[in-house]
């Protein structure tokens, strides 16, 4: 009995764990992140902007390189302009750092990418990216309003800028009642890319990052499809053959 009330208890656990860790994870309203897996070109900059600026740390070790043939790639433009740390179109995208090195220099080894779209969600990696802010107080120099006491630095400060975190004081009635002080991202020194551009360069690499956790989300979806139609073609005649057996049943 009493263990079968453990496993109850577990279960629940189980069930609840994932809503507490995004509970954990702020207050802060996430951006709808514009992501569009039917875009190919949208994909193949976000698989450009990720070998880029991702992969020198993040390994991607249950995708291979092969698979963005499925976004119109030969093996030829794989090899010329994707792959920097493999010689193999078959290898997974994994890196040349170790864990070791990595623990050293950041305190901590730099997760896994392949399912990280998953994990987090594709809003959530859309406000990430764009939500650093400069903080001295940091070992990086860089914090971020979505994840508050980040370990990795703004590797995209050059593209986006930097920028500061203002905090708006209420006065007046709403300060005498306890109101919360706003905080605002404002951007202090402007990077290589408008505001516009860098939202667009962004949502390319989580649209990516999206596909990499599931490269075949959309032929899984197509087939879904296409079996719902089929059997709804098949419920058709099932339903008449049925009305021809029954027809001289009273």
């Amino acid at each position: 009995m009493n263990i079968m009330r453990l496993v109850r208890r577990l279960a629940v656990l189980a069930f609840l764990a994932p809503a507490v860790a995004f509970a954990a994870g702020g207050h802060v309203a996430l951006d709808s992140a514009p992501i569009d897996q039917h875009d190919v070109a949208s994909l193949q900059r976000g698989a450009r902007n990720f070998v880029s600026y991702c992969l020198n740390c993040h390994s991607a070790q249950y995708m291979r390189y092969n698979r963005l043939a499925d976004l119109g790639l030969t093996d030829q433009q794989i090899k010329d302009n994707l792959m920097f740390a493999s010689d193999k179109v078959g290898d997974p995208m994994t890196i040349a750092m170790r864990a070791k090195d990595a623990k050293t220099w950041f305190g901590a080894q730099p997760p896994d990418l392949s399912v990280i779209a998953r994990s987090r969600g594709a809003d959530w990696l859309y406000t990430y990216l764009r939500s650093y802010y400069r903080d001295e107080s940091r070992p990086t120099g860089w914090n971020n309003v979505v994840f508050p006491g980040v370990g990795m630095p703004h590797v995209l400060w050059e593209l986006q800028g930097q920028q500061d975190l203002e905090v708006e004081k209420h006065e007046g009635a709403e300060a005498a009642h306890g109101g919360h002080a706003a905080e605002k991202l404002v951007l202090a020194e402007p990077g290589k890319l408008t505001p516009k551009q860098y939202d667009a360069f962004v949502a390319d690499l989580v649209n990516y990052l999206v596909y990499m956790g599931e490269p075949a989300r959309l032929q899984r979806v197509q087939i879904g499809i296409l079996t719902l139609l089929f059997l709804g073609v098949l419920f058709v005649f099932a339903y008449l053959l049925k009305k021809e057996y029954w027809k001289d049943v009273h």
